[in-house]
């Protein structure tokens, strides 16, 4: 069983989130799943490109709000939020440290500390009605995957504070003007627009593919760095009564929020 599928076609590999049941909600298992299938990916020569993709109606929501919920009634909260963002930060890094450029094929919800996943990615292609989200000022924790570290570098320090400060929702066409994503295809249209990007890069010379996104990923230890402190300030919040009641409030308000055991769906 495994919460990512890795598919081959060619030069291209597809690594597949698939906790469906659970919209993609970020837990360690799933990232535990994700950093070993790239890390397999890494030594790979054979692989030109990778499309990273997701089962189900969204992207991923996010850190799973009900898994922050027991592992506080748990009383191990904060190493439970250290160890997730720390796991997130390594799939981050780990993206960007790939030989194979990365095309990201994104649909419905990307909420939370799941925009790391998309924008570590050296291209990204978005699928109306996509819609990125913080919510970190409803559940009261501080940002993480990549909302101060990543989306300032692409977007700039004023757009990053919008989405962040005024809970922003940015839909499809915004995120592409903003550089947070590269174009806009049709849903049905989507996955196959990914694998036809990953295509023609892996026809290019895996050098070239290689230094052109080193170079443009430029200071990768400012980076890491910039996410590290985004994890502290993370872990210093999450038990804070405001994330406390922030959590409860937005199980309360968000009806639709998905309800099923933490590996429901555990089989790509």
């Amino acid at each position: 069983m495994s919460l990512v599928r890795v598919e081959r076609a060619d030069a291209v590999t597809r690594v597949v989130l698939c906790r469906v049941g659970m919209q993609n909600a970020l837990v360690p298992e799933l990232l535990a799943d994700l950093l070993a299938a790239l890390a397999r990916l890494q030594d790979d020569a054979s692989c030109r490109a990778v499309v990273l993709a997701a089962e189900g109606p969204a992207f991923s929501i996010g850190g799973d709000m009900r898994r922050f919920r027991r592992e506080r009634e748990r009383g191990d909260l904060r190493a439970y939020g250290a160890g997730l963002v720390g796991q997130l930060n390594e799939a981050i890094l780990a993206l960007i440290d790939l030989p194979q450029p990365v095309v990201a094929a994104v649909h419905g919800l990307v909420t939370g500390g799941a925009i790391g996943l998309v924008l570590a990615a050296d291209l990204v292609m978005l699928a109306p009605p996509v819609v990125f989200k913080a919510h970190y000022a409803t559940a009261g924790f501080g940002p993480d995957g990549g909302w101060t570290a990543l989306v300032s570098r692409l977007a700039g320090r004023r757009r990053a504070a919008a989405a962040l400060l005024l809970n922003r929702s940015l839909r499809a066409e915004e995120a592409v003007a903003w550089g947070l994503a590269s174009e806009v295809v049709a849903a049905e249209e989507l996955q196959t627009s990914a694998m036809a990007a990953a295509r023609k890069v892996a026809a290019y010379p895996a050098g070239t593919m290689r230094a052109a996104k080193g170079l443009l990923w430029g200071d990768r230890a400012q980076l890491a760095a910039d996410l590290d402190a985004e994890r502290a300030r993370f872990v210093e919040l999450i038990a804070a009564p405001e994330a406390v009641a922030g959590v409860d409030a937005f199980l309360r308000d968000f009806a639709d929020y998905p309800d099923a055991p933490d590996l429901e769906d555990a089989i790509c």
